[in-house]
């Protein structure tokens, strides 16, 4: 596609909770153009959760423009967005999200079966995914067998197997020990390597300064927008 894979134009996003309106996004301004791998940083109550349900497909603006893969969210019925969803975006979530009665091959295949990929084919996929992120030896395990890296390993591979645009990623290392999370780091950054767009969200600034771009946000606004980080670096 030309253009970004992710706009945001002047975007704004109030919540009436009673008779208070909460303002969480006050003319938000950014674009994310194909193969970027960017955090977006904030602490609690900034807006980048808010920011996050937008890129997603999960919410709607209030006001201004927001497009994901060229197409404007806002106009979208509800059925176009999960289609949206399902073919352009990949989410990973910082408690994993993965079926306890499932195994991890099984887990890892869910999103193509919404795809309606026939079995043989989505197993085949779904093992490379696996191979991919090194769990090769633990397709038959349950979620409950796995170590905390390992399970978001296997929500990595679930994210992954469809071959998405974007990956948006929401505080993926938040569970886990400082070690584990660099592994995680740094097998976000081979996925990037790749052409995948990569969207992080997190109120650590050790992720914030990972990523070859920090959007900063601060109170539904956006303050700092820092580009090539670490470019000597390769991003990490």
């Amino acid at each position: 596609m030309n253009g970004p894979v992710i706009l945001m134009e002047n975007v704004t996003k109030v919540y009436s909770m009673g008779e208070e309106q909460v303002h969480a996004l006050r003319g938000v301004n950014f674009a994310i153009d194909q193969g970027e791998f960017v955090s977006i940083m904030g602490p609690s109550g900034s807006g980048k959760s808010t920011c996050m349900n937008m890129i997603g497909c999960l919410d709607r603006p209030s006001g201004g423009i927001v497009k994901i893969g060229g197409k404007e969210t806002a106009l979208m019925t509800e059925g176009e967005l999960a289609i949206l969803r399902n073919k352009t975006i990949g989410f990973v979530f910082q408690q994993y999200h993965l079926l306890p009665t499932m195994t991890v091959l099984e887990n890892t295949m869910v999103p193509l079966r919404y795809q309606g990929i026939e079995r043989s084919l989505r197993k085949e996929m779904a093992l490379d995914a696996l191979e991919k992120v090194g769990l090769s030896d633990r397709v038959n395990h349950l979620p409950n067998e796995l170590s905390g890296g390992q399970k978001q390993r296997v929500a990595i591979a679930r994210a992954t197997v469809t071959k998405p645009s974007i990956i948006l990623a929401d505080e993926p290392t938040g569970a886990l020990d400082s070690a584990t999370g660099h592994s995680v780091l740094d097998l976000f950054a081979r996925i990037n390597s790749t052409g995948t767009t990569i969207v992080i969200v997190t109120h650590d600034p050790g992720i914030g300064a990972s990523t070859k771009r920090c959007i900063k946000i601060f109170d539904g606004q956006i303050k700092e927008d820092i580009k090539d980080q670490n470019a000597e670096r390769g991003g990490r």
